[in-house]
C-alpha cells in the first residue's frame, strides 16, 4: 500500500508542474510585488536582498538585457578582445535613453593595474560590460538589476536564459529567509578554493563566502569533496545508458555504480551545490535503473525533473526527465504487480 501511495504522489507531482509556482513572488503572477531590494552589502558594495521569505524555486528576477551584442571571434582560453567589445557596447549604449545610460554607468567594474595605463573613457563601457554581462544563447547581454547580485561559492540562487521570454531568470535554489542576501555563482564551483579565487580575481575581489572562509580542516575537506564530484561526473559521463547489464561482471559493476551515485548525491548536497543537483539526481536515477531498482530510479528521476522545472520548465532537459520518470513509474508499477501475483 505504501508503494502505491508513493506512486500516486510521484505521478501527481510531475504530471502537473505549476504555472505560477510561488505566489506572490512570481512576477508573472498578477499583482505580485518585487521579492527583492537592492541595498548595501557589507564589504561588497551593493547587493540584492529578499524582502519576503522565498521558497525553493521562487522566481526572484526576470530581466531582459539592456544591451546585447554578438561576441567577436576569439581564441579558446582567451578573453574577448577588449577594444572590439568596447566598440560594440558603445554602439548599443548610444541607442539607450538617458535613464538607461545612467543605469549602465552606475554598475561597478574592475580595472587591473596593468590595464589602468591603457584605459580611456571610450573603453570604460567595455569594462563595465566585461564585469557584469552574461551569455544569452549565442549572444552576450547586460542585465543591470541582475548585475547587482553578488557571488558565493555556496549560492542560494541560480539562473538561466529563457529563449522564449528573451530574459534571464533568477530563482531560489533553497529557502531564502526575509532579509537574507541573494547570491549566485560567477564561476564553476567544482574547483578548489585557490583556483576559484584566481578566477574571481578578474572581478576585483577576494571571496569570503562561507565555503571560502571555513576552518582550514573543513576547507580541505570541501576542496576534496568538490574534486571528487568533478571526477565522478567525468567517470559517469560514459556510463549513463539505460541498458541493463546481463553478465555477472556487468551486474556487479552496475551495483557499485548505483552505490557510488548515492555517494555523489550526498557529496553534492553536503556542499550545497544546487547548480549540480539535477545532474547528480539524473545519474542516481539511471544508475538504479541499470540494476532494475525501479523504486529508487523513479524517486531520483522525479527529483531531477523537479529541479529541471525550476531551471527551465520548457527545456529539452526538463522534457527528458519527464519522459524518464514516466518510463520508470511504469517499470515500478509492473514490478509491484509481479510481486503481488499469487504463485
Amino acid at each position: 500500500m505504501l508503494f502505491l501511495i508513493g506512486l500516486s504522489f510521484i505521478s501527481a507531482t510531475f504530471a502537473h508542474p505549476p504555472v505560477c509556482r510561488v505566489q506572490p513572488f512570481d512576477q508573472q503572477c498578477i499583482g505580485s510585488p518585487d521579492p527583492y531590494i537592492v541595498a548595501p552589502s557589507p564589504g561588497k558594495g551593493l547587493g540584492v536582498f529578499a524582502v519576503h521569505k522565498l521558497e525553493t524555486g521562487s522566481i526572484i528576477m526576470r530581466e531582459a538585457p539592456i544591451i546585447k551584442i554578438k561576441p567577436p571571434h576569439h581564441n579558446p582560453g582567451k578573453g574577448y578582445p577588449t577594444a572590439i567589445i568596447s566598440e560594440l557596447v558603445n554602439t548599443e549604449y548610444n541607442l539607450l535613453s538617458r535613464d538607461q545610460q545612467i543605469e549602465v554607468r552606475s554598475l561597478t567594474y574592475y580595472i587591473s593595474p596593468a590595464e589602468e595605463e591603457y584605459t580611456d573613457k571610450s573603453s570604460l563601457l567595455g569594462l563595465i560590460f566585461r564585469n557584469n554581462a552574461y551569455d544569452t544563447g549565442s549572444e552576450i547581454g547586460l542585465f543591470p538589476k541582475i548585475a547587482r547580485i553578488n557571488h558565493s561559492c555556496r549560492p542560494n540562487a541560480a539562473y538561466y536564459w529563457s529563449e522564449k521570454l528573451q530574459k534571464r531568470i533568477i530563482y531560489a535554489t533553497r529557502v531564502i529567509q526575509e532579509g537574507e542576501e541573494v547570491f549566485v555563482s560567477f564561476i564553476s564551483l567544482l574547483a578548489s578554493r585557490e583556483e576559484r579565487q584566481k578566477r574571481l580575481a578578474r572581478y576585483g575581489f577576494v571571496c569570503t563566502c562561507p565555503a571560502c572562509s571555513q576552518h582550514p580542516v573543513d576547507l580541505h575537506q570541501s576542496d576534496e569533496s568538490r574534486a571528487s564530484i568533478s571526477r565522478a561526473f567525468q567517470a559517469f559521463s560514459t556510463q549513463l545508458t539505460l541498458n541493463i547489464p546481463k553478465s555477472k561482471v556487468g551486474i556487479r559493476k552496475a551495483r557499485k555504480n548505483a552505490e557510488s551515485s548515492l555517494q555523489l548525491v550526498d557529496l553534492v548536497q553536503k556542499e550545497s551545490l544546487a547548480d549540480y543537483y539535477a545532474t547528480a539526481y539524473r545519474i542516481a536515477a539511471i544508475s538504479h535503473a541499470r540494476i532494475a531498482d525501479w523504486e529508487k530510479a523513479t524517486v531520483w528521476a522525479n527529483e531531477a525533473y523537479k529541479r529541471r522545472v525550476m531551471e527551465d520548465a520548457g527545456s529539452a532537459w526538463t522534457m527528458e526527465m519527464f519522459e524518464m520518470t514516466s518510463m520508470f513509474i511504469e517499470k515500478w508499477q509492473g514490478q509491484l504487480k509481479n510481486k503481488t501475483k499469487p504463485e
